[in-house]
């Protein structure tokens, strides 16, 4: 089974209240070959919500207790994306998840890079705290820029 960001099914969880629908990704949830889930809605967080990067840190640092999770007014949300990360991994547990399609740059699903800390729009690399944990816990993770292999084995198989 696929996991993939709820914001990617076009479901309107995004921060800023809105989603990055694609539509391939929305029709393998829609058609039951998928599952969709935000962790930040999962850690309690309301849509919309003030922005919020990794500060201090990587995700790993976060975890170990080293780094937060802040927002742009300054609002300390650690809490709330450990508590997400951790429910969205049992959810995926539950459905028997081996793969997720996570949303790039997130503090919660970026898998290759995510914002720096400075709300300036820089970003290093590294993972978002959900990206980090399904890692840590043998879940493979891709973004929706590098997920365009899984897409074509899927229609494939579909095919089949």
């Amino acid at each position: 089974m696929i996991g993939i960001s709820a914001c990617l099914t076009g479901i309107a969880c995004r921060y800023d209240g809105r989603s990055n629908r694609i539509i391939p990704l929305d029709e393998m949830v829609t058609s039951g070959r998928a599952v969709a889930f935000c962790p930040e809605v999962l850690g309690g967080m309301s849509t919309p919500r003030d922005p919020a990067e990794i500060v201090g840190g990587t995700a790993e640092d976060v975890w170990a207790g080293h780094a937060r999770v802040m927002t742009v007014s300054g609002e300390d949300v650690t809490d709330a994306f450990k508590q997400g990360a951790q429910q969205a991994l049992v959810q995926a547990r539950q459905a028997g998840i081996t793969v997720a399609v996570l949303k790039a740059n997130s503090p919660s699903c970026g898998s290759q890079m995510v914002y720096d800390g400075t709300f300036t729009g820089n970003k290093v690399v590294g993972s978002g705290l959900t990206a980090a944990l399904f890692r840590r816990n043998g879940i493979e993770v891709v973004d929706e820029h590098t997920c365009a292999a899984l897409l074509a084995a899927e229609q494939k198989d579909g095919m089949d």
